[in-house]
């Protein structure tokens, strides 16, 4: 029976991806990868020659069960996302719930995943949280708003830039104004920015300064 190995890979600076990552994908027969030209470039840089091949939320569902089948084997995995650790935000789930059913061993790696040092530098409790991810762009949106807006923990989203002043509009629509947040964007990266302070004063600060980069916005739960 072969193996499957979730990788975390850096999610800005390649200094954060661990020595172990490097061993797993130097030994595995196949890194399975979200985009092989961005995953290209990580492994050459680490000089890692492991063959890749593609696996992402476009062909997941078709390429279950033939990787099974090869995982039933002898066949060892390595999947990896484009930053992060795989399954948060990320493909991963469907082929890891695969493995899990057919008793094939899938081991994950600790590692980078952008929510985490978002959270914990947010100054916001972090003793219970819920991680959303992606909220629906319009199908169930409002429904989820509406639901949220009654959480009492600590909520954590991610946001690209082209919709994050949208959806901070939004967060304060249904939150309240004064509701706390910070905001994270490009994190282990050069131009890394926290923003931190009320819905209203947040909102203000990026329709003032242009989001750029990734983001992981952090909310108050409601007192």
């Amino acid at each position: 029976m072969g193996k499957l190995y979730l990788v975390p890979t850096p999610i800005g600076n390649l200094e954060d991806i661990t020595l172990r990552a490097i061993k797993v994908l130097k030994e595995v027969d196949v890194v399975l990868a979200e985009d092989t030209r961005t995953s290209g470039k990580l492994l050459k840089h680490f000089e890692i020659d492991t063959p890749l091949q593609s696996h992402h939320m476009h062909n997941e569902h078709k390429q279950v069960e033939s990787l099974v089948q090869k995982l039933k084997g002898e066949a060892t995995f390595a999947l990896i996302s484009d930053a992060g650790t795989p399954a948060i935000s990320d493909p991963g789930f469907l082929l890891t719930r695969a493995c899990v059913e057919n008793d094939i061993e899938v081991e994950c790696l600790p590692g980078a995943t952008a929510f985490v040092p978002a959270l914990v530098n947010s100054g916001l409790p972090n003793d219970r949280f819920v991680f959303e991810g992606f909220l629906p762009v319009k199908k169930g949106r409002q429904t989820r708003l509406q639901q949220l807006a009654e959480e009492t923990r600590t909520m954590v989203f991610y946001e690209s830039p082209h919709k994050l002043l949208k959806t901070l509009a939004h967060f304060a629509e249904y939150f309240g104004e004064d509701r706390p947040v910070s905001v994270s964007r490009e994190l282990t990266k050069l131009y890394e920015e926290t923003v931190r302070g009320t819905l209203s004063e947040v909102l203000q600060h990026f329709t003032e300064k242009a989001p750029k980069g990734e983001f992981v916005i952090v909310v108050g739960g409601k007192k």
